[in-house]
């Protein structure tokens, strides 16, 4: 069994390598203007845990555990700041114990447990949260034991509907098995977020996850036909059906939920045949704005390219696409059934119109074995852009980590805005951003690069990427948070989301505050007191009980 970091991302020895820490080096030392220094990472042995205040009951001990590694790899996330604080050995906001239940009746069981004993019960999925949703503050937590809800052995394909191409899928089942289960039947969920490989269906359910579709099915609530799930007073269950017009959706109110309401258990799942016909292109700009207005023209041609995001010039060049004079539109189509060359030939018309660059013959097409790097698939014959585009996605988080451990501070934030205040909105953010970085000594020369991850007919999602040069210690952290607070200011005054697909947590707390109506806030939480009377479920993330 896969041995997983307890601080940082992914597995045991699939970190930076040596040959990526002299290419981060190279690339970012001169662009930040700093020497870099490495920061070894911590062995398990060498960290201190509080002591657990939770007494391990007769009747749970099969699934209840309270070793040094099971604690310290579920006390926090995969965010810039679990990261800092994971390397420095901080691991003072510790579960007290973690569940690994079997079927929903050891959940209940768990349960009641907690309830008898005031504690607090965090659903863990995958641990990928970037946003502080899987940890206890201490400041919230006060003296209630914390138990960490690790769903992962409530996993598979649990049954497929192949006429309505619809599967039924266990909450704890990661990416790569639940597609190695669909793909003997030639069928796919096809949802690929950054954390595919160490994320699972019920995470992405609880955090309404972003994943491969750029355009049209954006995102996993447009996969879901019902969700199961259980909760402190009974039974969440709702119909499935293939759409409702009946009263609010108990799935909506649980997508996006993040653990505060009930444990998600099961879901069935709206699935694809696989596809087999693929064409991709990269259209080259000299404006960030020329490009973005090419990605608006395709996601207004309704062609709907599964694939269609921009690539600032340095967001290209850090990532080992260029040299850094070109903005970039990576265009991608699929099929299970039909050739794709027609769609993105008028792609790349359009894309040439709107004043891009493109190859001569690009877009052409045909049908291409589906290479996904987490299905066992044969990667011999040369990855085009948009692969290369995937393989780079899918590695960056280890990269991120490999930018921590320089002594840098490296930190995403994502947003969505309606394309008629779009230049002037990611300008407004761009010039926050930076000035919080400069107010915050974070070097003379910041990084801070945005891509598009997903357009609309009526507006796109920038993503921006930081690094910086950090101070030593908790220093870097209060910098991280000025700026991160400067950042969520500057989108809630000029209209954007204060996420479009990394979930609310506790990070994004103080953008989600002024966002969200204060009546829907009161609303919500009645439903909270109904369903879980004691506060039990992840107090503090989305809102205070």
């Amino acid at each position: 069994m896969m041995s997983r970091s307890f601080w940082g991302w992914g597995a045991d020895g699939s970190g930076v390598t040596p040959a990526e820490q002299t290419m981060l080096e190279a690339r970012v030392a001169p662009l930040v203007g700093s020497e870099l220094s490495w920061q070894q990472s911590p062995e398990i042995g060498q960290i201190s845990l509080p002591a657990t205040r939770a007494t391990l009951p007769d009747s749970l001990a099969e699934l209840l555990t309270a070793t040094p590694t099971d604690r310290a790899s579920h006390t926090y996330g995969k965010s810039f700041r679990d990261i800092v604080r994971g390397l420095a050995g901080d691991f003072s906001a510790a579960p007290d114990l973690v569940a690994y239940p079997a079927t929903e009746a050891d959940i209940t069981r768990i349960l009641d447990w907690a309830s008898e004993v005031d504690a607090i019960l965090v659903p863990y999925g995958g641990g990928s949260s970037v946003v502080g949703g899987v940890e206890t503050p201490v400041e919230v937590r006060g003296d209630r034991p914390v138990i960490s809800l690790d769903m992962s052995r409530l996993s598979g394909v649990l049954e497929v509907d192949r006429h309505s191409r619809a599967a039924r899928i266990a909450a704890g089942t990661y990416g790569p098995a639940l597609e190695a289960e669909l793909r003997p039947l030639g069928l796919t969920l096809r949802h690929y977020p950054q954390s595919f490989e160490f994320s699972t269906l019920g995470g992405w359910l609880a955090t309404r996850s972003g994943g491969h579709f750029a355009t049209l099915h954006t995102h996993l609530d447009d996969f879901v036909e019902s969700i199961r799930a259980i909760t402190p007073t009974g039974e969440w269950e709702s119909r499935r059906l293939p759409g409702s017009g009946a009263g609010p959706s108990p799935d909506r109110i649980l997508l996006g939920s993040e653990g505060t309401l009930g444990v998600i258990t099961e879901a069935w799942m709206r699935v694809q045949d696989r596809p087999h016909f693929r064409s991709s292109f990269v259209g080259r700009f000299t404006s960030f704005s020329g490009a973005c207005n090419a990605a608006r023209l395709l996601a207004q041609s309704g062609l709907w390219p599964q694939n269609c995001r921009v690539l600032d010039a340095l967001e290209a060049f850090v990532n080992g696409f260029g040299d850094g004079s070109s903005h970039l539109l990576l265009v991608a189509f699929e099929s299970a059934h039909l050739s794709v060359s027609h769609v993105s030939q008028a792609a790349v018309e359009i894309v040439r119109h709107a004043g891009g660059y493109v190859d001569s013959g690009a877009g052409q097409g045909g049908e291409r074995p589906d290479r996904s790097r987490f299905e066992g698939n044969d990667r011999s014959t040369p990855a085009d852009d948009a692969e290369r585009w995937r393989d780079s996605f899918l590695r960056a988080p280890y990269l991120r980590d490999g930018l921590l451990r320089l002594g840098l501070i490296s930190e995403t934030f994502e947003t969505a805005i309606t394309w008629d205040r779009f230049d002037e909105f990611v300008e407004g953010v761009r010039a926050a951003t930076i000035a919080a970085l400069l107010a915050e000594g974070c070097g003379p020369t910041p990084i801070l690069s945005c891509r598009l991850t997903h357009v609309y007919p009526d507006g796109a999602a920038p993503y921006f990427t930081v690094i910086a040069p950090g101070r030593p210690g908790v220093e870097r952290l209060k910098q991280w948070q000025a700026v991160k607070d400067a950042a969520m200011d500057a989108i809630a005054l000029l209209g954007g989301t204060v996420t479009h697909h990394h979930a609310v947590g506790r990070d994004h707390r103080r953008g989600y505050d002024q966002q969200a109506p204060a009546t829907f806030i009161r609303g919500i939480r009645a439903m909270k007191k109904e369903l879980d009377p004691t506060g039990m479920l992840n107090p503090g993330v989305l809102f205070n009980c």
